[in-house]
């Protein structure tokens, strides 16, 4: 693996310099006007530059590589489906937060606190313990590449001491009472009956009625947006194993695919020569040349189906840029070069016709739908609050009744796993019946294909024997929970302190 970043280094710190970019663009949303161009954000009244910035968005990256998830997670959110350079920024202010924080509170770790912690960072370590030579490689192919030094390294690990020690003051009056611990399993474990009416917007769309003047309307309002989607076309080398090397396992296949990357790196750092063609290139390398059909990003040329990595990696490419670096997928590498772009354009009225019309039935379907059932649930409340049962209720209301397999919004996992499937919307469910009464009725909520509405029918209190048996690891859980959102409670505090949240109303 060494071997292969040090081979790669090139590339690969590349990589990581330009995901440290964006956040820039993504996250400021100070007046930009009072901001000059070399300034990333304001804190404490203190400009931090650009430069400052992606200093610590590289901070970010080390801190990632070294695996420190839960400092991340704390400092960034949940970076899943978060935009990249939202992410990087949220790190970069609340990291400045951080620091300011510790130094206000006089903590400062200890330096063989530090020691301590790196020398058990998970990069480091072998069988035996902490390992000199990874930390000594890590430092040359790591750190040095990125313009980082062992310094960098301490201080990561310095500000996730920190942060460890003002979460420990700040949950230090975080407590869980028995009668609370108690109420929250009950509520937590309870069966839950429900069932639920289920909408298709699907069946509203017969019902949707236009004219050409609403096309016109629609079109004219939305001229900008309606495009033809821009086409990409390439040529392409791939390096992979042979029939007979895609049956190797272990470190025979391993062999046999760093022997493709090293090719597939020789390739591409030919390619970088000044005056270097693509194909005179391929054939010095003796590769054979591919080239695609125009192609979208929705729709993936067939002959770059062999990873969905390879189509995004397309339109990733610039006329600036045209060659990617190599693109590792299951068997082997690519290595893709822009053969040409389409443009997208602005279609005519008569070409936009089809996704005008499909637009404009899809929203009003979805409006007719929902009106109904905020009908029906209206009527299912007024119909069960008079006393009468569900299934009449539902009987005069019109509506067919779905009802669900019990649950328990704590799903149990001592179940066997294929008793734990669950509906696509069952978490959507849960949150929809969590806080109902027996003969309570959902407020609508969507669904993949629709709305549905949840009517708890009863609830029925775990056995007392469940909640003896599983009491110490409920409160566990419990308090980490609480602790957790008592740290974000005292993150967002300081976030005002700072500047970066309006001051909150008395």
């Amino acid at each position: 693996m060494m071997r292969f970043l040090r081979k790669h280094r090139t590339w690969l710190m590349t990589v990581i310099a330009v995901l440290s970019i964006p956040f820039i663009f993504y996250f400021v949303r100070s007046d930009y006007s009072a901001i000059r161009p070399d300034e990333f954000a304001r804190v404490y009244g203190r400009t931090i530059s650009l430069t400052e910035a992606r200093r610590d968005a590289r901070l970010f990256d080390l801190a990632r590589v070294l695996g420190m998830t839960t400092f991340l997670q704390d400092l960034a959110g949940r970076a899943e489906g978060d935009p990249q350079g939202q992410v990087y920024g949220q790190f970069i202010l609340n990291l400045q937060i951080l620091r300011h924080e510790a130094a206000r509170l006089g903590i400062r770790p200890a330096a063989a606190d530090v020691i301590e912690r790196v020398r058990n960072l998970e990069p480091f370590r072998s069988a035996a313990g902490f390992d000199m030579n990874k930390y000594n490689e890590f430092v040359e192919n790591v750190l040095a590449p990125n313009g980082q030094t062992e310094a960098q390294l301490e201080e990561i690990v310095r500000d996730e001491l920190a942060l460890e020690r003002i979460k420990q003051l700040v949950a230090t009056g975080v407590t869980v009472s028995d009668a609370e611990s108690k109420a929250d399993f009950e509520k937590g474990y309870s069966k839950l009956f429900v069932s639920v009416v289920r909408l298709s917007a699907a069946d509203f769309a017969r019902d949707v009625k236009f004219t050409d003047d609403d096309i016109r309307k629609y079109y004219e309002a939305h001229k900008t947006e309606l495009k033809s989607p821009e086409k990409r076309k390439v040529d392409f080398v791939s390096l992979v194993l042979s029939d007979e090397q895609k049956k190797l396992t272990g470190k025979e296949r391993i062999d046999a695919l760093q022997k493709l990357a090293d090719r597939a790196n020789d390739f591409t750092q030919a390619l970088l020569e000044k005056g270097a063609d693509f194909k005179q290139v391929a054939a010095k390398f003796q590769l054979p040349v591919e080239t695609t059909g125009e192609f979208t990003a929705a729709a993936t040329d067939p002959q770059l189906k062999a990873d969905a990595k390879l189509g995004s990696a397309a339109f990733r490419l610039a006329a600036q840029e045209p060659i990617s670096d190599p693109i590792q997928v299951a068997d082997g590498f690519y290595v893709l070069h822009l053969a040409g772009i389409a443009e997208a354009r602005p279609l005519s009225l008569e070409e936009a016709n089809p996704q005008i019309t499909e637009a404009i039935k899809s929203t009003r379907a979805r409006e007719l739908m929902m009106t109904k059932a905020n009908e029906i649930a209206q009527q299912l409340r007024q119909a069960l609050g008079s006393g009468q049962p569900l299934d009449a209720a539902a009987q005069k209301t019109g509506v067919k009744l779905e009802k669900l397999p019990e649950f328990s919004l704590v799903e149990d996992s001592a179940k066997p796993e294929q008793q734990q499937t669950e509906s696509p919307d069952l978490i959507m469910i849960k949150n929809a019946v969590a806080e109902l009464e027996p003969g309570g009725v959902s407020d609508v909520f969507p669904s993949e294909t629709g709305a549905t509405i949840a009517v708890l029918e009863r609830r029925e209190p775990p056995e007392e024997k469940k909640y003896s048996e599983n009491k110490s690891a409920f409160e566990q859980r419990y308090l980490r929970n609480m602790r957790t959102i008592a740290f974000h409670e005292w993150l967002r505090g300081r976030q005002r302190d700072a500047g970066l949240l309006p001051a909150q109303k008395s």
